[in-house]
Protein backbone atom coordinates (compact mmCIF):
# COMPACT_ATOMS: atom_id res chain seq x y z
CA UNK A 1 0.00 0.00 0.00
CA UNK A 2 1.25 3.36 -1.21
CA UNK A 3 0.38 6.42 1.03
CA UNK A 4 0.30 9.73 -0.46
CA UNK A 5 0.24 12.88 1.40
CA UNK A 6 -2.26 15.72 -0.07
CA UNK A 7 -1.60 19.18 -0.44
CA UNK A 8 -4.53 21.89 -0.66
CA UNK A 9 -7.57 19.76 0.21
CA UNK A 10 -9.34 18.80 3.25
CA UNK A 11 -7.65 15.42 3.00
CA UNK A 12 -4.77 14.85 4.80
CA UNK A 13 -3.67 11.76 2.81
CA UNK A 14 -4.80 8.96 0.11
CA UNK A 15 -3.57 5.21 0.36
CA UNK A 16 -3.39 3.05 -2.48
CA UNK A 17 -2.34 -0.29 -4.24
CA UNK A 18 -1.73 -1.22 -7.53
CA UNK A 19 -1.74 -4.14 -9.47
CA UNK A 20 0.71 -3.45 -12.53
CA UNK A 21 -0.96 -0.81 -14.47
CA UNK A 22 -4.68 -1.22 -12.42
CA UNK A 23 -5.78 0.60 -9.50
CA UNK A 24 -6.66 -2.03 -6.92
CA UNK A 25 -7.70 -0.33 -3.71
CA UNK A 26 -7.74 3.50 -2.99
CA UNK A 27 -8.76 4.99 0.81
CA UNK A 28 -8.95 8.65 1.25
CA UNK A 29 -8.01 10.15 4.91
CA UNK A 30 -10.05 12.91 6.14
CA UNK A 31 -11.90 14.77 3.27
CA UNK A 32 -15.60 14.87 2.42
CA UNK A 33 -16.16 11.31 2.78
CA UNK A 34 -19.40 10.46 0.66
CA UNK A 35 -17.25 12.06 -2.31
CA UNK A 36 -14.15 10.99 -1.40
CA UNK A 37 -15.70 7.18 -0.90
CA UNK A 38 -17.58 7.78 -4.76
CA UNK A 39 -13.92 8.34 -6.17
CA UNK A 40 -12.66 5.66 -4.46
CA UNK A 41 -14.69 2.63 -5.36
CA UNK A 42 -15.31 4.33 -9.14
CA UNK A 43 -11.14 4.27 -10.04
CA UNK A 44 -11.23 0.67 -8.36
CA UNK A 45 -10.37 -1.77 -11.43
CA UNK A 46 -9.83 1.37 -13.72
CA UNK A 47 -6.38 1.69 -15.47
CA UNK A 48 -3.85 4.38 -13.88
CA UNK A 49 -3.56 5.97 -17.00
CA UNK A 50 -7.38 6.39 -17.18
CA UNK A 51 -7.90 7.48 -14.15
CA UNK A 52 -5.16 9.92 -14.66
CA UNK A 53 -7.23 11.22 -17.52
CA UNK A 54 -10.44 11.81 -16.34
CA UNK A 55 -9.06 13.49 -12.56
CA UNK A 56 -6.45 15.29 -13.54
CA UNK A 57 -7.43 19.65 -13.12
CA UNK A 58 -10.40 19.70 -11.05
CA UNK A 59 -10.68 22.25 -8.89
CA UNK A 60 -12.54 22.05 -5.55
CA UNK A 61 -14.17 25.68 -5.31
CA UNK A 62 -11.67 28.26 -5.76
CA UNK A 63 -8.62 25.87 -4.76
CA UNK A 64 -6.58 24.79 -8.04
CA UNK A 65 -6.95 21.36 -6.64
CA UNK A 66 -9.48 18.99 -5.45
CA UNK A 67 -9.35 15.38 -3.74
CA UNK A 68 -9.56 13.67 -7.56
CA UNK A 69 -6.74 16.24 -8.53
CA UNK A 70 -4.29 14.84 -5.60
CA UNK A 71 -5.09 11.39 -6.63
CA UNK A 72 -4.06 11.47 -10.41
CA UNK A 73 -1.16 13.41 -8.79
CA UNK A 74 -0.06 10.27 -6.19
CA UNK A 75 -0.98 7.70 -9.34
CA UNK A 76 1.26 10.05 -11.84
CA UNK A 77 4.10 10.05 -8.80
CA UNK A 78 3.52 6.02 -8.38
CA UNK A 79 3.88 5.55 -12.09
CA UNK A 80 6.76 7.69 -12.72
CA UNK A 81 8.87 6.44 -9.32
Amino acid sequence: MQVYKTRGVCSQAIQFELDGDTIKHVNFIGGCSGNTQGVARLVEGMKVKDAIARLEGIHCGPRPTSCPDQLAKALKEAINA
